[in-house]
């Protein structure tokens, strides 16, 4: 769960000291709190650079009944009345599996079988079995918090689907050579880019969130660039606002509203 606030400072301005340190105490007890919880799971306070919101919290938990109780938690903090929601994202940690996909359609092709067989659903049950057992995809699926990579950059996107670049009508070896042709600029940037690639149809208005970790803040730049001059991107992908900063300790980021 990304969300995205803004302080009112007119009316957080307003209040006594007294009053503001208050809040900032209890809230960075509850931050605290939530960072990282029995079970999996962790929140990071990330606060923005160049944007009309001033921080993003990112909440990543096991289940969505987790990530309501950490809603309900904020909500009664004395400085959520003064942190306005600009954007708020909810989506599923996942990984595409074109090339998986399209492996089984060609092998199910020919020997004349069906999409959906049980020949089909019997290799497709191995195979994801395999795919998600792998050190990998778990780092995919249970994404961690990068102590290392501090500089962060998330955003929306969703793959269009009108005519003539409809990417759900591709055929599914078209998808997989475009996906491939993208990741393959990805891994140039290894070991300094880490990216979180989180599912949400069914829940947003988007199709997929984004999230970038980096150790040197131009690198963002430099891979969202070059990925731009892909056909996946240039031909089929539609992009939302960019969120920009640095993850730090709650700490950190409640001082600077003691000023």
């Amino acid at each position: 769960m990304h969300c995205v606030t803004r302080l009112d400072r007119r009316l957080w301005r307003a209040l006594t000291t007294s009053v503001r340190s208050d809040a900032l105490a209890s809230a960075r007890v509850a931050l605290d709190a939530l960072g990282t919880v029995d079970g999996g799971g962790w929140s990071a306070s990330i606060p923005l650079i160049g944007s009309a919101s001033d921080v993003l919290t990112l909440h990543v938990r096991p289940s969505l009944a987790q990530l309501f109780a950490v809603q309900e938690t904020l909500s009664r903090e004395p400085l959520w009345d003064y942190l306005t929601p600009t954007f708020t994202f909810l989506s599923v940690a996942e990984a595409a599996l074109y090339s998986l996909s399209a492996q089984l359609e060609h092998k199910t092709l020919e020997r004349s079988g069906e999409i959906g067989d049980a020949t089909y659903r019997n290799e497709l049950s191995t195979r994801l079995a395999a795919e998600a057992a792998s050190p990998h995809m778990q780092r995919r699926l249970y994404p961690e918090l990068p102590r290392d990579l501090p500089y962060v950059s998330f955003y929306p996107m969703s793959r269009r689907r009108h005519a003539p670049y409809n990417w759900y009508t591709l055929p599914l070896a078209e998808r997989d050579r475009l996906m491939r042709e993208h990741g393959l600029t990805g891994r140039r940037f290894s070991g300094r880019i880490r990216q979180v690639v989180t599912g949400s149809m069914g829940f947003e208005q988007w199709d997929w969130g984004v999230t970038l970790f980096a150790k040197d803040a131009l690198d963002l730049k430099h891979i969202v660039t070059e990925m731009r001059y892909e056909s996946a991107s240039a031909d089929y992908a539609e992009f939302g606002e960019f969120f920009v900063g640095r993850v730090c300790d709650p700490a950190e980021w409640l001082a600077t509203l003691e000023r």
